[in-house]
């Protein structure tokens, strides 16, 4: 088993080095929260008071970032002087592909093998070792960190050179986001054609118009599978994160001069959801604003998209 320095133990962090600690590593583990540190100490990490003690002396270091700025910062100010040489770097966080290839290189320049890792799958997969993790990185690396990364998920995908986890995940979830707001129009002007909405799911749902968000996540309380629209929308999928990854699809879109006309309304829709307040709710409850019900907010027209 390996020596685990895990840094950053948000609602995704905290699951994953759980789970690192269930697969028997040792985990030492710092983050700015004290209540974050302390579920982690619960869960069995050591608790370390600051990044660069946490990752002393250990072969591994993990970390989980809310963003490209913190990533260049801790890698930068505060990790890659204090690991041993050898030590394998992987970087969890979703951030944009600029930062994670120029983070990578930086540790390259210092002899470290480094990966970026992104993750799918939302809280109740990193608390369950379910997630899915998209990984940019040289073979050597990918194949010292894939049994690490399947300590606390279900799949684990080399997408390609450094930066290509990122580009994966971002591509990706642009695609979900997209979907669903697709999904939650359909059920909207279902309900106000009158059909019921259970049996337009179990005709859709083997239909054309079948999807993952339809089939796997539908947006309507009590039709399909058990989804956090059964809990009023709580848990699951925040809006605020699946805007941050519209906006890092978009940017890329731009910097290579790709057209991405469905990304970008998605990214408008969401934008004007979270302005709403709702957030931290999960991201299929586009459907409450699509239908005028999120924070009192207008039926959207034509003249709003």
């Amino acid at each position: 088993m390996s020596s685990i320095g895990f840094i950053g133990l948000g609602n995704m962090g905290g699951g994953m080095a759980a789970n690192l600690v269930k697969a028997g590593h040792a985990v030492t583990a710092f983050d700015l929260s004290e209540a974050a540190l302390a579920r982690a100490e619960a869960a069995g990490c050591t608790r370390a008071a600051s990044a660069a003690e946490a990752v002393k002396g250990v072969s591994i270091v993990v970390t989980m970032l809310p963003a490209g700025k913190h990533v260049r910062a801790v890698y930068g100010e505060q990790l890659l002087g204090a690991v041993a040489p050898d030590t394998l770097l992987i970087d969890c966080s979703t951030i944009d592909v600029a930062s994670a290839r120029a983070v990578i290189e930086q540790a390259g320049e210092r002899g470290l093998a480094m990966v970026d890792a992104p993750v799918s799958g939302g809280i109740a997969a990193a608390n369950a070792g379910t997630l899915t993790f998209m990984v940019g990185g040289e073979d050597a690396a990918f194949a010292r960190a894939e049994p690490i990364l399947q300590a606390m998920g279900k799949a684990v995908i080399h997408a390609g050179a450094a930066g290509a986890g990122q580009a994966a995940k971002i591509v990706n979830n642009m695609l979900l986001g997209a979907t669903m707001v697709a999904t939650c129009e359909a059920f909207a002007l279902a309900e106000k054609l009158g059909l019921d909405l259970q049996t337009f799911f179990d005709i859709s749902s083997k239909a054309s118009g079948q999807s993952w968000s339809m089939t796997s996540y539908c947006p309507v309380p009590g039709v399909g599978p058990d989804t956090p629209a059964d809990r009023d929308y709580e848990g699951g999928f925040a809006n605020a994160l699946m805007l941050k990854d519209l906006k890092l699809a978009v940017e890329a879109a731009h910097g290579v001069d790709a057209s991405v006309p469905m990304g970008a309304a998605a990214e408008s829709l969401y934008q004007a959801l979270v302005n709403t307040g709702a957030g931290g709710k999960d991201f299929s409850s586009m459907i409450r604003f699509l239908k005028g019900t999120a924070a009192g907010h207008p039926w959207l027209d034509r003249n709003h998209i």
